[in-house]
């Protein structure tokens, strides 16, 4: 006979319950620091802590030693914040990763954001072995299983079950008339339950893509956060979309930028602007604002916009 404990629980989970109670849900993006001290992280999440309903932990992002996203997400968890802990597929092998998840949820943790990751020659140690054991929507699948099942990939019992709320990344496009949303309704059927995107600073673009999912019924089966985030300046905007890929940056905005007086709150004013809008767009739950060192403009854009987590 099955011997397995209750669900593991310990507290609510604000991101979920914001999201599922169709609140317009906030979240940002945090880089661990290239340290073992944890003051910087400390300084950033305080900051943020006024606008947003949960904060990711970056995974290794540009391929670089940082450190480790769940001991950041724990640290942000103590503080008294929701984190989403993001994981990526290239550093470890499935043995790795599902023993992380179950340490992550051990320390409450459940929101999960599964990436590939990206390649090490985008790093600054080439030399780095990329593992690749698993792939995104495989590991969706063993979050899922770990959930619901519980049992890990290879069919081992686990005495305490895990409730991971599982996310996947996707990127918004402008889309031709036959296209179909393959490789998203894969990762739904994975086990996704929300989708985080890159940048789309193009509300029409958006729009539209987002009609295209709903058409196939997408967007009645995850939860959707927008990429936005105020802009340094309009070589940063520039910069964005051509080296940042799959962000969507229109012609206007780097215009609008170059025009400015205060580049500052103009990028403020932009992001609170976008956040509106996006808001308006069937099938947008909310917004993942990314902007590295500028958490003071996220808080000030999300109050702007009239958001309050």
């Amino acid at each position: 006979m099955k011997r397995t404990e209750k669900p593991f629980r310990r507290g609510k989970n604000p991101f979920r319950e914001s999201l599922e109670s169709g609140h317009f849900a906030v979240t940002a993006e945090l880089t661990p620091p290239r340290s073992a001290s944890l003051d910087s992280l400390t300084i950033a999440v305080n900051a943020l802590k006024p606008a947003v309903t949960a904060i990711n932990l970056t995974d290794g992002a540009g391929a670089r030693v940082r450190m480790s996203s769940m001991a950041a997400a724990v640290h942000v968890k103590q503080m008294g914040v929701e984190p989403i802990l993001q994981v990526t597929c290239r550093d470890r092998n499935r043995i790795a990763l599902q023993s992380d998840l179950l340490g992550a949820a051990a320390f409450g943790i459940r929101n999960v954001l599964v990436l590939k990751g990206d390649a090490v020659e985008a790093g600054d140690d080439p030399d780095a072995k990329p593992v690749f054991d698993l792939d995104s929507r495989q590991l969706i699948a063993a979050l899922k299983n770990m959930s619901e099942k519980s049992v890990t990939l290879s069919g081992s019992e686990l005495t305490s079950v895990p409730e991971f709320f599982r996310g996947a990344a996707d990127t918004p496009f402008e889309v031709a008339d036959d296209w179909t949303p393959d490789g998203l309704q894969a990762k739904f059927d994975a086990g996704a339950q929300f989708v985080q995107t890159q940048y789309c600073f193009d509300m029409r673009l958006l729009e539209q893509y987002m009609s295209r999912l709903a058409d196939h019924g997408l967007t009645e089966k995850l939860y959707f956060l927008v990429g936005l985030g105020p802009l340094r300046s309009a070589n940063g905007a520039r910069w964005m979309r051509d080296n940042l890929a799959g962000t969507v940056m229109p012609g206007g905005i780097i215009r609008r930028m170059e025009a400015a007086r205060d580049a500052r709150q103009e990028g403020i004013c932009i992001c609170a602007e976008l956040l509106q809008q996006a808001r308006d767009i069937n099938g947008i739950a909310g917004a993942h604002l990314m902007a590295p060192g500028l958490h003071q403009e996220i808080v000030e854009a999300v109050k702007l916009a009239g958001i309050i987590p």
